[in-house]
């Protein structure tokens, strides 16, 4: 431990950021790097990252585990351990002594899915025996496919108390998301803040050389991410039928990989009457082309069935694109301050339809992002500072 006489007990000072790495690459991973990066400006941080979350052959992305889809890196004088595997030997080890070396005031870990949940037990309690602070950053309460097992859901449910009862403080995303914790976790009187996502600004949107299958002339509404029961494809498809049924120069590009096998919407593209105004691109696509293809729209349409957050919405928010968002969960107050959003009812594709109509009038103009990682990593220094104060 250089600069500490041996035997000497070292100060213990900064924050572990625990997230996801690359190798099962997710909004989650860019999330990480970008609060570990603006907390970094302020206090020393390091970094331990979740590496192999499950056995590939269960991972709806298993095809393209392990590729490089991304360029983004942590700052060169942060320490970053890459990784912490599913079923631990060694891995685990490495991260135990990683904490203990660093001696950090707090431990921030990144909860979104419940293929962490062993091992964050393991290191909150490995934490607070050393003298830590524990923080839980809540990102959802239970990833939806997870909670649709109902062993996995039970899981999460039963020894997910554990890790929330561990926890000296928690963060969230919106007023709704503290509604959710405090009525599925007894949260008590422990402090709960809550932190905006800051600008997805790595992908470069501005300087990118568009991509688009749409003529020049066409007003190209793109819907990036995942392809999943909850991310409501399907009523966007059925909203479109409507809006290019009544205006030729609209196309419906499509970029995100199936998950769950949820074929629903592709069943539906490629039965439409118009899907010859539509390009589907099935695949996760790396962040350069993600730029690209963000490059190439108009408008962006996120229309979700239920979301705590999304990392599409702050890419384009981030491009100053037209939004059209569904009005669930707490994507009002993640959009709030942004000019270029038209909110639509959820599960409605005649209000899907009306939104668009509405968001086709801003196409052309650009829109101010006003989040920042800066303030985000302030409030996690609150919540320290809280938590500190409360012992």
């Amino acid at each position: 431990m250089s600069g500490v006489l041996r035997g000497q007990r070292r100060r213990r000072d900064g924050i572990v950021v625990v997230g996801s790495g690359t190798l099962f690459i997710s909004g989650l991973t860019h999330y990480t790097r970008y609060v570990a990066s603006a907390l970094s400006e302020h206090t020393p941080t390091s970094v331990i990252l979740m590496r192999k979350l499950i056995p590939r052959a269960f991972y709806p992305g298993k095809g393209r585990v392990g590729d490089v889809l991304t360029e983004a890196s942590y700052p060169a004088d942060m320490e970053v351990l890459d990784g912490v595997d599913w079923y631990w030997i060694p891995s685990i080890f490495r991260a135990l002594r990683f904490l203990r070396r660093h001696q950090p005031e707090a431990v921030l870990l990144q909860w979104w899915t419940g293929a962490v949940l062993h091992t964050y037990i393991v290191l909150a309690v490995a934490a607070k025996l050393r003298g830590a602070r524990v923080l839980v950053e809540v990102h959802e309460i239970q990833d939806t496919g997870e909670a649709q097992m109902i062993g996995a859901r039970r899981y999460v449910q039963l020894v997910g108390r554990g890790l929330m009862w561990v926890a000296d403080g928690f963060i969230v995303h919106s007023e709704h998301d503290r509604v959710a914790l405090g009525d599925n976790y007894p949260v008590g009187d422990r402090p709960v803040k809550v932190a905006r996502h800051g600008p997805y600004s790595h992908y470069s949107v501005a300087d990118a050389e568009p991509l688009r299958h749409a003529p020049p002339e066409a007003i190209n509404i793109l819907f990036f991410g995942t392809i999943r029961p909850y991310k409501g494809l399907e009523d966007l498809v059925r909203a479109f039928e409507m809006l290019a049924s009544g205006v030729d120069s609209v196309w419906l590009t499509v970029v995100g990989e199936t998950w769950e096998n949820w074929t629903e919407p592709t069943d539906l593209i490629s039965r439409s009457p118009v899907h010859d105004r539509i390009t589907l691109v099935n695949r996760y696509v790396s962040d350069a082309e993600a730029s690209r293809w963000f490059a190439g729209a108009d408008i962006v349409a996120l229309p979700y069935r239920r979301s705590s957050a999304s990392g599409p919405l702050h890419m384009a928010m981030d491009a100053g694109l037209p939004v059209v968002l569904s009005d669930v969960g707490g994507l009002r107050e993640a959009s709030a301050g942004y000019k270029g959003v038209a909110l639509a009812n959820p599960e409605d594709p005649a209000d899907l339809h009306r939104a668009l109509l509405a968001a086709i009038q801003m196409r052309g103009r650009r829109f101010v992002d006003s989040g920042s990682w800066d303030e985000t990593a302030a409030t996690v220094l609150d919540l320290v500072n809280d938590v500190r104060t409360r012992r």
